[in-house]
């Protein structure tokens, strides 16, 4: 999950505080791949993510183990391709707005 498990989640049922997107763990994988020292600039890489997972399907689940059962190897590898895809396009969406806020 990109929000901390006390973030919001600890006044729901349980059952209900383990929904998340699987894309999440996919973008955090292909993010920590090519930033491999992610905490160094983590609201840049924040950025890249949240730009990447509006532009990718929701997949909701409850435990990625769900997904790992229900997905053929074929869905899951189109899946990483989608996320290796996008973080480049993101990567340059982010580098391109960055700082025009602040004029």
């Amino acid at each position: 999950m990109l929000i901390p498990e006390n973030h919001m989640r600890g006044s729901l049922p349980d059952g209900l505080d383990s929904i998340h997107n699987y894309f999440e763990s996919l973008v955090l994988k292909e993010l920590r791949r090519r930033f491999p020292d992610i905490s160094a600039n983590s609201d840049y890489i924040a950025d890249i993510a949240c730009i990447t997972l509006n532009h990718l399907p929701p997949r909701y689940v409850r435990h990625d183990v769900d997904m790992a059962f229900y997905l053929s190897d074929e869905d899951l590898e189109a899946m990483i391709k989608q996320v290796m895809d996008e973080v480049p396009r993101s990567i340059a969406f982010v580098d391109k707005h960055r700082g025009k806020a602040d004029k």
